[in-house]
């Protein structure tokens, strides 16, 4: 017989398993389905990548052109799904064949919204990456709007305005963070906070960690569900800090400080060995060792590095913890000691990670692509080509034998030979 209170716990740890196993089955083929991939962690199974990335090695399949987005592409079944922004006045959701590019469907609804003047060359167009779940995808515009489309005819179900909703600010710079799918409901840091809806109906559940919003306000992160300790949760980070979130109730069961300048808390939180690491614009690098028995500190600083991530999220592999710096240069951290094994010459400002095994694939936002061996004892790079002549600030997408390549001014889609 289940303590009683330990049901919820192995209720919530079911919810993240099914949810886990429902994503998976969007399609035979289907796993880069959300924001960083099948368990938004930046990894993939599936076809063995290549030895190289010479001209024999990866072909481009077809371009389309597209206004502006900083959303990574996503795959449901046989189409890619992707968002631009229009004339600086409506967003658009467009579904494209995958063998041959051509547009299925798209949706729109007005969506504007003029981010800051310091953070104007950012540009002011559409920056979340989707969720499918199965016939479902869930998109969050700028202006604080959450809308559930059918993945097979782009209709729309239903819509949230968390504005209006919750009587919350506009995000001065724009809903960032990706939704997240978890059994019935649908996770997403806005209206100033972090939310749970009904995925079926858009009902909002609850809201917690309220911020505020508006400038000094609203996330820049997206959430990530982890189970540690044997205790389910959604580890969330806000502009200031650090938290973790029951799935079920909206608790709160812990939160630590993060120092950023200006709130520039920006990556995704990564798990390693039980561990977490984050790295902020401004902070530095740290590791947190959760505690959840210790109910006067149930988090604490493992260590903290001076060395500091800005908007790319790491990949972990082995114990090290690969990330694309502030200063441009891409370092490995051995998360055991904290200190750097390396450090390269600058790159460009942005990369966005993909991991298969030990090796990465990492799109620069230059459109240079890269094969990285994943290794501490020193950078090793496979190979190189370009991908893109534009700026490509979305996040790479790969599934199975294909990469979905996002720049500023359309997609296009390459395979391996």
């Amino acid at each position: 017989m289940v303590a009683p209170r330990l049901a919820p716990r192995l209720a919530a740890a079911a919810a993240i398993l099914l949810a886990t196993m429902a994503a998976s089955a969007v399609a035979a083929e289907t796993t880069w389905c959300q924001w960083r991939g099948p368990n938004r962690d930046g990894f993939v199974a599936g076809a063995a990548w290549p030895d190289g990335l010479a001209d024999d090695r990866l072909e481009k399949a077809w371009r389309v052109d597209l206004g502006p987005s900083y959303s990574g592409p996503v795959v449901a079944g046989d189409v890619v799904i992707v968002t631009e922004t229009a004339d600086a006045a409506t967003e658009h959701v467009r579904a494209f064949d995958r063998a041959t590019g051509a547009e299925r469907w798209h949706a729109e609804w007005e969506g504007a919204l003029r981010v800051p003047f310091f953070a104007a060359s950012n540009g002011s167009w559409i920056r979340s990456t989707p969720c499918v779940d199965g016939d479902r995808v869930y998109v969050a515009g700028m202006r604080d709007l959450l809308v559930c489309l059918d993945v097979a005819s782009g209709r729309e179900h239903w819509r949230v305005d968390f504005v209006k909703a919750l009587e919350s600010p506009l995000p001065a710079f724009g809903c960032v963070s990706s939704p997240l799918v978890i059994g019935d409901h649908v996770y997403v840091q806005a209206g100033s906070g972090f939310a749970k809806l009904d995925k079926l109906t858009g009902a909002i559940v609850w809201r917690v960690l309220d911020d505020g919003g508006g400038m000094s306000g609203s996330a820049f992160s997206s959430p990530y569900p982890v189970t540690l300790d044997g205790i389910p949760q959604i580890l969330v980070q806000t502009r200031e800090e650090l938290a973790a979130v029951d799935p079920e109730k909206g608790s709160v069961l812990w939160k630590t400080p993060v120092e950023a300048f200006r709130g520039m808390n920006i990556v995704t939180p990564t798990v390693s060995d039980g561990r977490i690491f984050t790295t902020s614009y401004g902070g530095g690098s740290f590791l947190f060792a959760v505690n959840p028995t210790r109910t006067d500190k149930p988090v604490e600083q493992v260590w903290r590095n001076k060395i500091q991530g800005y908007m790319s999220t790491p990949i972990v592999i082995g114990g090290h913890a690969y990330v694309h710096l502030r200063n441009q240069r891409f370092a490995c951290l051995d998360l055991t000691t904290g200190k750097e094994d390396w450090i390269t010459t600058p790159f460009g400002r942005y990369w966005s990670m993909v991991a298969q095994g030990n090796r990465i694939l990492a799109l620069d936002e230059t459109g240079d692509l890269r094969l990285i061996r994943a290794t501490p004892e020193g950078y090793e790079l496979v190979g190189e080509t370009k991908v893109a002549a534009e700026e490509s600030w979305a996040h790479l997408a790969v599934e199975g034998t294909e990469l979905y390549i996002r720049d500023l001014k359309g997609l296009s889609a390459y395979r391996w030979k």
